[in-house]
């Protein structure tokens, strides 16, 4: 585990951006990934309510504040709009899932001084998810 991952993982509380009802989707893997390895985990998308019974915020801004840490599961365009958000909200960690990362998101991580994972790892396989 690299130490970007290790500082990640150590949040209290994490944020799930482009969490999805949809059970076949990475947006609800991801957050069922952390309801697995009982981490506090909120899910973020503007369509529903509750996604796998835990209220949803509609986004970044909205999460509490004890979240620092999200995983973006966006298409790359989406994924450079929850950087802004995320620098605005003031979280400390992102982990781009593959297929989220955007070069430009990145470097705006960077220079903002946020630990970024966005090196194609993903959590499922970096936690262990079971898919039952």
């Amino acid at each position: 585990m690299t130490p970007e991952i290790e500082k990640f993982l150590k949040a209290d509380a994490f944020g799930v951006v482009g969490a999805s009802e949809d059970r076949s989707k990475y947006g609800n893997k991801v957050l069922r990934c952390y309801l697995q390895h009982k981490k506090l985990v909120f899910p973020v998308n503007p369509k529903t309510t509750k996604i796998e019974g835990i209220d949803c915020v509609p986004s970044v801004a909205e999460l509490p504040e004890i979240v620092t840490s999200i995983s973006v599961i966006t298409p790359p365009a989406v994924t450079e709009k929850v950087v802004e958000a995320a620098i605005a909200k003031g979280i400390k960690n992102i982990w781009m899932q593959p297929g989220a990362e955007s070069q430009q998101a990145v470097d705006r991580c960077r220079a903002a001084g946020i630990n970024v994972i966005a090196d194609h790892s993903c959590l499922l396989v970096v936690l262990g998810y079971s898919d039952h």
